[in-house]
């Protein structure tokens, strides 16, 4: 169970870290290959990179933040980003409410999807205590309302707003027009619960302005109520640096925020909400992988892209920061560009980006990829019979993941 105030049993840190995890633990990665010459691939958490990183954002944001569960939905890693303070969890899913309940079973959590199978929300706040839902079309709202006490609840109309800086467009699944957010939040109303307003400007967005610009389309649809609303919800889209990605720090989206906010005619207890996927997950998290096989450029991985590798095939950064291991130490010397490929038997398994690695590397040689915390261990398969779960934890404060 994640609580608080469990710290004072007498036991050392790294043994009250595995209790409350469940996870070996290593002081570093160099101890981990020492001793177990790993041959599938082993993910390894850093418990004080995702308490720094996610403390980060709960101080930064001018709000309350919502870990986007989809985003790495491993209980370990749950356990982290609760460790580290957050409270509330945007879940897609019943299976996902479920999880975080189970895991951190004083938590709130809030079924942010408009598409749900029959009988969920009525699971949802009867076994869970949910009380936030969204809907984004007229014909989501009735459904909804037959399963849920309205009076007892927060349903939040999603508007579509896109940006060009953004990764991805996750307006053009979910979200009602602007035109159309004033009608259907007045249905909201009508029905007894309370209405909000929610959009999520993409994945990955590198310009804080698309905050501002998001912001400036709530204003107007907001300002054509005839009631205030109290919440908020900007969704998520808070990008991570990966090599040859760069992006504004995270503080600079904060104060974009902050200061386009200052004018929306929220309610006097007005609040901004936040889904953080990335931005929590990616920092703390790293894949530890083996060298199958060597052919001139070729490296071939024994994880790849139907594992953790699989978020590249989509639009936006083509690899992750890495380095590499020779019988648990480095492997330093002149470098090439390589070309990495994973072990199954599609020809569609190689990773997008090259990548420069020493010219010595081969078979047995261990890469370690840092910053892999997101869109990762929540969509492997076991396609060809590849897969692992092997994940462990890193106890020295001193240990950084590649960056």
């Amino acid at each position: 169970m994640c609580r608080e105030g469990q710290n004072d049993d007498g036991l050392s840190r790294p043994q009250r870290f595995k209790k409350r995890s469940m996870t070996e633990i290593y002081k570093n990665v160099e101890e981990l290959l020492l001793a177990t010459n790993p041959q599938s691939p082993v993910y390894c958490i850093y418990p004080h990179v995702y308490r720094d990183s996610t403390r980060h954002f709960l101080q930064g944001f001018p709000g309350r933040v919502l870990y986007a569960v989809k985003a790495n939905n491993h209980p370990a890693v749950l356990k982290q980003i609760y460790d580290a303070g957050v409270r509330n969890f945007d879940c897609a899913s019943l299976p996902e409410i479920e999880l975080v309940s189970k895991t951190c079973p004083d938590s709130t959590m809030y079924y942010m999807n408009p598409a749900r199978l029959d009988g969920h929300a009525r699971r949802a706040q009867t076994e869970h205590g949910v009380r936030h839902f969204v809907v984004d079309h007229h014909s989501g709202l009735a459904p909804l309302i037959q399963e849920i006490d309205p009076k007892n609840s927060v349903i939040f109309a999603r508007m579509a707003v896109s940006h060009v800086s953004a990764m991805e467009n996750l307006s053009a699944k979910f979200g009602a027009k602007p035109e159309n957010v004033p009608a259907l939040l007045m249905e909201i109303f009508k029905t007894g619960a309370e209405p909000a307003l929610a959009f999520n400007v993409g994945t990955g967005v590198k310009d804080p302005e698309a905050y501002v610009y998001s912001l400036g389309i709530a204003n107007e649809a907001l300002s054509n109520l005839p009631f205030k609303v109290r919440l908020l919800d900007i969704g998520g889209g808070f990008p991570r640096p990966y090599p040859g990605y760069k992006v504004p720090k995270l503080d600079d989206y904060f104060s974009h925020i902050r200061s386009a906010s200052a004018a929306l005619p929220l309610a006097k207890n007005g609040e901004l909400l936040a889904e953080p996927g990335r931005a929590l997950s990616a920092p703390g998290l790293s894949a530890v992988t083996r060298v199958l096989l060597r052919k001139t450029d070729r490296v071939y991985l024994n994880d790849g892209m139907y594992g953790v590798f699989w978020e590249l095939r989509f639009k936006g950064h083509r690899r992750y920061p890495c380095r590499v291991f020779r019988n648990g130490l480095p492997l330093v010397g002149e470098t090439r560009s390589f070309r990495l490929f994973g072990p199954t038997c599609d020809s569609s398994d190689e990773l997008p980006g090259r990548v420069e690695l020493p010219v010595a590397i081969d078979v047995g040689d261990h890469i370690e990829f840092g910053a892999i915390g997101a869109y990762s261990l929540s969509g492997r398969t076991n396609f060809n019979g590849f897969y692992s779960d092997n994940v462990i934890s890193i106890g020295d404060e001193g240990a950084r993941p590649p960056q």
